[in-house]
């Protein structure tokens, strides 16, 4: 099938990918634009994780205040040099970001972040109640093991839904901006304040 200049445009705009990238992965899947994006986010995937180990010091403190000024939230992001930092890109990350903490109130941003006697508690309550629906023994584990990962889901920053786009998670949002600006990026922090907390 021949790839027309069109086609390439098409998938950029819809990817952001340099333009040879975009033809390489319209080439690569006959054509099929699906399977082109596919393709690219897989490609974008491991470059991500080729970026994972590299330092990042820069950055920038993002905020975002919810109509009302009752909620408000500041986020640190990281990454690998100032002049990425600056770019429109990464300022309208760190702007999702803020508002993905304002809107979910995350307790962490990773799991291993999370207290463990919290995550304790929360697995004898998810047993007890498994066994109060008289739950066969034997499969109360598997149970309490899913509801902790929904939990995880829930108060892990980087394992939540995106707000802007739910079939993406922010670990994915991650990957897909460390694809596009070629560096490592990192959420280091945040705060979230509701007024009278």
């Amino acid at each position: 099938m021949e790839i027309t200049a069109k086609m390439v445009k098409e998938l950029r705009d819809k990817t952001n990918a340099g333009m040879m990238d975009c033809k390489k992965a319209l080439s690569e899947t006959d054509g099929d634009f699906e399977k082109a994006i596919t393709y690219l986010r897989e490609k974008g995937i491991a470059k991500a994780a080729s970026k994972a180990g590299r330092t990042t010091k820069e950055g920038l403190i993002a905020s975002y205040i919810h109509p009302g000024d009752k909620l408000g939230v500041i986020v640190e992001i990281n990454c690998e040099t100032d002049f990425v930092a600056r770019t429109d890109d990464f300022k309208a990350f760190a702007k999702d970001i803020a508002m993905q903490v304002a809107a979910t109130g995350p307790l962490a941003v990773i799991r291993e972040q999370l207290d463990t006697e919290l995550i304790g508690k929360e697995r004898e309550i998810y047993r007890q109640q498994a066994l109060n629906e008289g739950k066969p023994e034997k499969i109360i584990d598997k149970i309490v093991d899913g509801k902790i990962e929904k939990y995880y889901s829930e108060a892990c920053l980087m394992e939540q839904a995106f707000v802007k786009d739910n079939e993406k998670t922010i670990s994915d949002v991650v990957k897909d901006i460390i694809s596009r600006l070629g560096e490592n990026i990192s959420i280091k922090r945040f705060a979230r304040f509701r007024l009278g907390e």
